[in-house]
């Protein structure tokens, strides 16, 4: 009932606030450079209709980031979509010095603000105010970089340290809406640019600009270089509409004085207007502060209330004896244990045994290294595509983990069954839905568990398939910060069985670095589609699965040899289009240079984009040779 009457209280307070503080979002400007201006400079509220838009943002290329390849891993965005929005054909084609890049994003609601989602490895003598003015050239605020990224002061920001940089966008009110604005673009201001002028670049009124700003229907204000001005859109931006700018003059001040308006209207009508700006400002402050705190009061009583049924995980003190996951797989000692897996008589692998422990079906992991650094890395992360640990117990000098038992075994064993081919539209969806989980997984994985994390150790091996053919990463044994794992030692550590995926960079350097799971990524891809081990004999001599690639589509008769290779339970000379699409791909990820591959954001949106078009693609044939 409590919660009821507070549900109701806040619909009531929300649908009184004025309607001028839910139409459009406040401009910052100057403020945006204050690195202590936390609420002048706040990103833009929660105030659309959606919470969740495609989204555009506006980008000046500038070295190192002068090519579409780099603004796309500097901003998660799709290389591809980069390419086509703003008609480019060679993505690492250097750009000229000043030209705008449209970036198409997912703008998306969290807490009271919207965000796109981006994170950034931090160079020597980095700070947030030059990560948030000079890198991402206002994109973000050093205020809300600080605020985001707490854990990191100033002044403990450290080479390699990895951060999360939200962008700032929104997304249309229903008033923009109805008036035809179908995206808002976050366009960074430059030296010589007004409302008017931006908006007959992009066909948006005045009007409308200043509606969207937070500034008076008719005012003619000043905007200030290095800040963003949201733009309503009624179509997606064009590569037409960019320019190229200009370096500023020499002796332009790093942040412009406030100038007086230059339109007819009397002061005391811009006062009123600021008045009536400020008022608006300071009521939607008010608003999301007092929403804030109703919803803090729910979530405070939800919390109480899931206190209550929570059933305890992983104690601090798992090793002091039994440990419980769930309340249906409680261990209470060693003989349960053993009992569970038939004296450990049932086994799975060399060191993995399957147990029932009250009627549930488990595998055990038997380990003799100290798990504790594994145990807590599974006790942070929470996805679908990421194995979970049920329970863990000392005894001895052996560690024991228990896990939820997984029917399909390893993906390399699926793999490696034979008559594992389904008809040809299931065949091509079963392996694209199993590439798409173990992305979805490191994708979590590099950007969204806290601090993000490098796996290091990913492998068909270690891609483990339940009872529906899903996927799910796990041994999380190698499993680094990404963050505080910039080089490995002098001894690089490798699983067994890594032969086959390891990028370069860690090879010769050691280098712990998200890229290093997307080289392997690249590799279980092309396992899934050729259905060949990473390491594979061929005239007993061992080959590297991912060599042997580039040398078939290199050669002569590459699309010839290439039907050859790939599994023909795929049917590759009816489905070439869906093969030299995953070949693209593939070769993306296996790319020397670890700057150059995809991110898993971007690996995710492109493996999207073929599943949903795996039926409807034109089927082209392979010529015989």
């Amino acid at each position: 009932m409590d919660r009821f009457l507070l549900s109701f209280w806040l619909l009531l307070f929300l649908c009184a606030v004025p309607k001028l503080i839910i139409c459009q979002q406040s401009y910052s400007g100057n403020s945006a450079l204050d690195c202590d201006a936390k609420d002048a400079a706040a990103p833009y509220s929660c105030n659309g209709e959606k919470p969740s838009c495609k989204a555009f943002l506006m980008y000046k290329a500038q070295p190192p980031y002068n090519t579409l390849s780099r603004i796309s891993s500097l901003t998660f965005s799709d290389s591809i979509e980069l390419a086509r929005i703003n008609n480019v054909s060679d993505r690492k084609r250097p750009l000229p010095t000043g030209q705008e890049v449209l970036i198409p994003v997912t703008c998306s609601c969290t807490g009271s603000y919207y965000k796109a989602n981006s994170s950034y490895r931090v160079h020597a003598e980095d700070t947030y105010f030059k990560i948030a003015n000079d890198t991402y050239e206002g994109l973000s605020t050093c205020n809300v970089l600080m605020q985001e990224n707490r854990r990191f002061k100033e002044s403990e920001l450290e080479a390699g340290q990895r951060i999360q940089v939200p962008l700032r966008c929104a997304c249309p009110t229903r008033n923009q809406t109805v008036k035809g604005t179908k995206f808002l673009l976050t366009y960074l201001v430059d030296w010589g640019d007004g409302v008017a002028n931006i908006g007959e670049r992009f066909n948006a009124s005045r009007q409308s600009l200043n509606h969207a700003n937070g500034f008076g229907e008719l005012d003619d204000p000043t905007i200030y270089p290095f800040t963003t001005l949201l733009v309503p859109l009624q179509s997606e931006p064009n590569s037409s509409q960019t320019i190229i700018h200009s370096p500023p003059p020499s002796d332009s001040p790093s942040v412009v004085p406030i100038q007086p308006s230059s339109g007819k209207k009397s002061r005391k009508s811009r006062r009123r207007n600021t008045g009536w700006i400020v008022l608006g400002v300071s009521s939607t402050v008010l608003s999301l502060v007092l929403a804030g705190a109703i919803i803090s009061l729910l979530r405070k009583k939800e919390g109480v209330e899931d206190q209550k049924k929570k059933k305890l995980v992983l104690p601090e003190d798992f090793f002091d004896g039994h440990s419980t996951v769930d309340q249906g797989l409680r261990i209470h000692d060693f003989e349960e244990l053993k009992l569970a897996t038939g004296d450990f008589s049932s086994r799975l692998s060399e060191r993995v045994y399957k147990g029932v422990i009250n009627g549930q079906e488990v595998a055990i992991k038997k380990t003799s290294r100290n798990v504790s650094s594994e145990v807590n890395l599974l006790r942070k992360i929470n996805h679908f595509n990421l194995i979970s640990l049920a329970a863990a117990y000392q005894h001895q000098d052996e560690y024991y983990l228990v896990y939820k038992y997984m029917e399909n075994g390893s993906l390399k064993d699926w793999l490696q069954k034979k008559g594992i081919s389904l008809n040809e539209a299931r065949s091509w969806s079963r392996r694209l839905q199993i590439a798409l989980d173990i992305a979805n997984g490191l994708h979590y994985l590099h950007n969204f568990t806290e601090p993000p994390y490098v796996h290091k150790d990913i492998s068909s091996s270690n891609i483990l398939l339940d009872a529906d053919l899903r996927a799910k990463i796990a041994n999380f044994s190698l499993a680094r910060s990404a963050e505080v794992a910039l080089y490995a030692s002098s001894s690089i550590r490798v699983a067994k069985g890594a032969k086959g995926y390891l990028a370069p960079e860690y090879v010769e350097y050691g280098l712990v670095i998200p890229e290093i799971d997307v080289y392997a990524f690249g590799v279980v891809l092309l396992e899934l589609v050729t259905r060949k081990e990473a390491v594979f004999l061929e005239k007993e001599r061992e080959v590297l699965l991912s060599e042997a690639i580039v040398v078939i589509l290199s050669g002569e008769h590459s699309e010839s040899a290439l039907c050859d290779f790939v599994d023909p339970g795929l049917h590759p000379k009816q489905q070439m289009v869906i093969v030299l699409r995953m070949m693209k791909l593939i070769l993306a990820c296996l790319a020397k240079e670890p700057e150059d591959r995809p991110s898993m954001g971007e690996i995710v949106s492109s493996l999207s984009k073929i599943q949903l078009d795996v039926y409807r693609s034109e089927f082209m044939y392979c010529s015989s040779s």
